[in-house]
């Protein structure tokens, strides 16, 4: 039985072809909608005068629907049907996106004074990109991880 082949007939990759350059791409194509969401959601609760916490969920949402649409767009491009797009979308980015919002949200919380920073503060900027660095640290080997068992990106690549 061929083990790079499961019941869709798509080929995955080996395990060894998880490369780390190919998850720091994933990664980053990840951080990218993630930080469009998170960033725009930030702005517009505080210019809304939200509290931390709607604001906090707008931002995660956000960086939901950012980072699922940038996959949804590049597999868009290949014919896939908006429905199989979708299913390939968050088969792709779900995961990726959760360790992501999850760590660089927790960072920020830890920051002292972080989550009352405004817009205009360093601090909020400071701790908004500290907290993606580590994001992007932590997130790169769960994805490497799941490309090798064909799983996350690899599902998105499998379409290009």
């Amino acid at each position: 039985m061929d083990h790079g082949t499961h019941h869709t007939g798509h080929h995955t990759p080996h395990p060894a072809a998880a490369s780390w350059p190919m998850a720091a791409r994933a990664t980053l194509h990840c951080l990218t909608g993630c930080a469009i969401g998170e960033i725009l959601g930030m702005v517009i609760g505080t210019a809304l005068l939200w509290g931390n916490v709607p604001t906090m969920a707008l931002a995660i949402a956000l960086a939901f629907v950012f980072g699922y649409s940038l996959t949804l767009v590049a597999v868009g491009r290949t014919g896939l049907d908006l429905r199989g797009a979708i299913k390939v979308a968050l088969a792709a980015d779900t995961v990726s996106i959760a360790v992501m919002e999850l760590v660089d949200n927790g960072i920020v919380a830890l920051v002292p004074g972080a989550m009352d920073a405004h817009l205009s503060d360093g601090l909020f900027w400071w701790s908004l990109l500290g907290g993606f660095a580590v994001a992007f640290l932590i997130t790169t080997p769960v994805n490497k991880w799941m490309i090798g068992r064909g799983k996350g990106h690899a599902v998105a690549h499998a379409h290009h």
